[in-house]
């Protein structure tokens, strides 16, 4: 099952038309060097959709701002050697009522190498934390870009503790006696903010 995380509650922001503070502080030293413990070989989307199954009557019927679920999931695949790709899952669901506003849905991934002089047992948080630190702010876009594009306001994702999303994966594996991913291979679940704000 996927781990169920506070995260800060998204709102949209009509007035928000760009990416949201750009890549993070650091991501770009990690990208130049071939010293680097991480490398950003490129970064894509791989799958995007938006579903707007009630229009046009959704836009003539709502009455107050739709309920806004955010579910974000973070999954790793060793391709060869050192070379790695991390993807971004992120899944929105809208409602109004009983009837659903729209649905996004969007993978956005990484083709990163690891650097030749970081050992086996630091691939994880690598993978699983600083790449999806890294490719947020392009997620976050996309879907505040897609859902304006969609006859809604911006949706402006807050940003997600990735290495708090991490430790709740341990304790919930060890807590039901499940093995916990050591590989960085493993798909790794994610959190579900079910209290998101329309500004």
């Amino acid at each position: 099952m996927p781990n169920e995380s506070n995260a800060p509650p998204s709102e949209f922001n009509p007035s928000s038309n760009s990416p949201a503070g750009g890549a993070p502080a650091g991501a770009q030293a990690a990208v130049a060097g071939n010293d680097a413990p991480l490398m950003i070989n490129t970064h894509y989307i791989k799958d995007l959709s938006f579903e707007n199954p009630n229009a046009p009557m959704i836009y003539a019927n709502l009455r107050e701002a739709p309920k806004i679920e955010v579910a974000i999931d973070v999954g790793a695949q060793k391709l060869r050697d050192r070379l790695h790709e991390t993807s971004l899952s992120v899944k929105v669901t809208a409602t109004a009522g009983d009837k659903t506003a729209f649905l996004i849905e969007l993978q956005f991934a990484a083709l990163v190498t690891i650097g030749e002089k970081v050992p086996e047992e630091a691939f994880e948080p690598l993978l699983l934390v600083e790449t999806p630190r890294y490719l947020f702010p392009f997620a976050r876009n996309i879907v505040a870009e897609v859902s304006r594009d969609g006859g809604f306001p911006p949706l402006l994702i807050n940003p997600v503790n990735f290495a708090q999303l991490r430790q709740q994966q341990a304790q919930q594996a060890a807590a039901g006696g499940a093995q916990a991913a050591p590989a960085a291979a493993a798909p790794s679940d994610g959190g579900k903010d079910e209290n998101e704000q329309i500004g």
